[in-house]
């Protein structure tokens, strides 16, 4: 017994305590109302006794019988303390009910090598591609969205969530210097962006892919048909032009070929083309994205689509204000049927 009611000392509190500083207010009025018909109940010193019950400021019961009435206001101030109880929700039991995810879950992955810094599309490609990803973060309403960088080595930017803008506050910094070491390595990137999605439990799984090319076709094509069997649709959006933009290295230099030619900076449409048939997803141009967006759109989940975690629940506190309720409506029955109210 001695240990239920520590364990109920321990656990107690209420959900809304604000409530509760409406307290003093209401015992203040209380009194106040008393004290406002205890000088209404004085006028017999100067009104008739005979018209006292007619005007009904006397104090006696209403059948005239002369017994004195019982006074409303204790009554009344404990039907709104235990009114205002009700509203700051004491609790001090807990619900478990099961957790929930929405059923889509989108991981962007988004190309940092040296080539998304050519000034082809203005101001440059990067910057247009965190563009388009905030477009796809406006898109994503419910769904849970991650995202992964990559150069010579693929990073994780944000896990799969659902508060996307957390996500678009890491936009601004995403750059190609930002990078350890130069490099364009598509292949690691989607093996990262798959651990992800495996990881979510979500029955619809994409990856949109940000770039302008890769290093590394034979592998990025093999692991798009190894995404599209296990059920994970992969999109791509291509970042620059076909006529391109001279190749800058680290320092700012132009990068030359072989034969001291500029190097050149052009989007690889076909590639990319290739790329989005091997994962079952669709190609768009970064001047067009609708058509990609739209997609995305019609993908996200809608109210009451929720998929419950397996072995996963969540507790919270029970409000116990129901139970308070039917006494207070007891009192106020009592005081309108007294005619107190």
């Amino acid at each position: 017994m001695m240990a239920a009611v520590q364990a109920f000392l321990r656990d107690f509190h209420f959900l809304r305590p604000w409530w509760l500083l409406a307290l003093p207010m209401l015992w203040a009025l209380v009194v106040w109302l008393a004290r406002q018909r205890s000088q209404q109940g004085n006028a017999s010193s100067f009104i008739d006794a005979d018209l006292l019950p007619a005007l009904r400021l006397d104090t006696t019961q209403a059948d005239g019988a002369g017994t004195p009435g019982l006074r409303p206001w204790p009554w009344l101030a404990l039907a709104w303390t235990l009114a205002v109880l009700a509203l700051a929700g004491p609790s001090w039991q807990h619900d478990t009910t099961a957790a929930y995810h929405a059923p889509a879950a989108w991981v962007l992955v988004m190309d940092l090598s040296p080539s998304m810094a050519s000034a082809d599309l203005a101001p440059n490609r990067v910057t247009r591609a965190r563009y388009l990803v905030d477009d796809m973060l406006g898109a994503a309403r419910d769904a849970r969205v991650g995202m992964v960088a990559f150069s010579d080595e693929p990073y994780t930017v944000a896990p799969l969530t659902q508060d996307v803008a957390t996500v678009r506050s890491l936009m601004p910094v995403l750059a190609p210097d930002l990078m350890p070491s130069p490099g364009d390595h598509l292949a690691p990137a989607l093996e990262q962006a798959k651990q992800l999605l495996t990881a979510s439990g979500s029955r619809d799984k994409r990856i949109v892919v940000l770039t302008d090319g890769f290093d590394d076709p034979a592998a990025a094509l093999r692991s798009a048909a190894a995404l599209k069997q296990q059920g994970i649709t992969l999109s791509v959006v291509g970042v620059g032009t076909a006529g391109g933009a001279p190749l800058r290295n680290a320092d700012g230099s132009f990068a030359q070929d072989a034969q001291g030619q500029p190097q050149m900076a052009r989007l690889s449409t076909e590639l990319l083309q290739q790329l989005a048939s091997a994962g079952g997803g669709q190609y768009v141009d970064s001047a067009q994205p609708a058509a990609l967006l739209a997609d995305l759109q019609s993908a996200t989940p809608r109210p009451g689509e929720a998929v419950a975690e397996q072995g996963q629940s969540v507790a919270r506190w029970r409000d116990a204000g129901a139970y308070i309720l039917p006494a207070v409506l007891l009192l106020a029955a009592l005081l309108a049927r007294r005619r107190w109210l």
